[in-house]
């Protein structure tokens, strides 16, 4: 089976409980269960991580460069600040989909320049939860159609 990964930042941990306004009140294990089972359906598996630190963030990409296929993230806050993480992202050498629950370009100012967007073949913001289905939807998608491009080539 064809794995990705789905990495999720700083204070995602606390989805459920934090800013229920902002964010919802689904939790992070909701999330990830959600992407597992609709990932299951499409035939991939899922690498689930959350760290509330840029650098083992940036360490989970690069071990998982060239074992996982695509990746699904939310960087949390480090969106908008980490040009670390960006540039883990464009090393990945495989399609990124950044998500957000919120739509972050109705929230404030600082919040709506996406540092990590460059990195990714696509962005779903706003949508909560089913955000992260549609992420793993399209990632799928391109996956397949990645397959059949180099099998016809």
């Amino acid at each position: 089976m064809t794995s990705i990964l789905l990495l999720n930042g700083p204070n995602l941990a606390s989805l459920g409980d934090r800013e229920p306004d902002v964010y919802g009140t689904v939790t992070l294990a909701e999330i990830e269960a959600a992407v597992t089972v609709r990932a299951a359906a499409l035939g991939l598996t899922v690498r689930c991580e959350q760290t509330n630190h840029e650098g083992v963030m940036v360490d989970i990409l690069e071990a998982e460069r060239g074992r996982s296929a695509g990746c699904i993230i939310n960087p949390g806050g480090l969106t908008h600040t980490s040009v670390v993480l960006a540039d883990a992202l464009r090393g990945f050498a495989a399609p990124v989909i950044e998500v957000h629950l919120s739509n972050i370009l109705a929230r404030e100012s600082f919040r709506r320049v996406s540092l990590s967007a460059e990195a990714a073949v696509a962005v779903i913001t706003g949508l909560g939860l089913h955000g992260y289905v549609l992420a793993v939807e399209g990632l799928a998608k391109l996956l397949e159609d990645r397959s059949t491009l180099g099998s016809t080539a």
